[in-house]
């Protein structure tokens, strides 16, 4: 397959064109100690989700992320706003985004949305975070993806 057709490679270039000049090999490099320096990083969750969607799983880190935000929010009417979109998004069956959450999160959730606290997705965040640092992050680190964008800052002296 030639690189003008390949569309992961078009995604990696188009992703590469805006990220490899502001990631630094040490950054990319932290990614492969552990799964935490990765989603904690600056560009990690970018270069992370556009692997995702390689495997039509980026409604996890999406996910992820949103909870992130979600938890710092301080007004209980904007919590709740984003308590509603977080569940039509995602936990809802049937949602556009669905996440793959065991039963007693996801009725949890159905039950506490109503007055969402600030950890009420809490356990679904940690659910989701498991999935990802088992299953999918260790084949992101064997990607050509992630090997090729390190690779790139390595021979480039990045």
């Amino acid at each position: 397959m030639s690189p003008n057709t390949c569309w992961l490679c078009k995604i990696f270039r188009a992703e590469e064109n805006g990220i490899s000049s502001k990631v630094s090999l040490e950054e990319v490099l932290q990614w492969s100690q552990s799964f935490e320096n990765l989603v904690t990083s600056k560009y990690g969750p970018m270069i992370y989700k556009t692997y995702l969607k390689t495997e039509h799983s980026d409604e996890n880190i999406e996910f992820w992320l949103a909870c992130e935000a979600y938890k710092k929010i301080t007004s209980q009417k904007k919590r709740i706003s984003m308590a509603r979109k977080l569940f039509t998004s995602y936990i809802q069956p049937q949602a556009p985004n669905e996440i793959n959450i065991d039963s007693p999160a996801r009725k949890a959730i159905i039950r506490n949305i109503q007055e969402p606290t600030q950890s009420c997705f809490d356990e679904a965040q940690r659910i989701i975070y498991r999935h990802m640092e088992r299953d999918s992050y260790p084949r992101f680190l064997e990607s050509q993806l992630y090997q090729k964008l390190k690779h790139s800052l390595q021979t480039n002296g990045n």
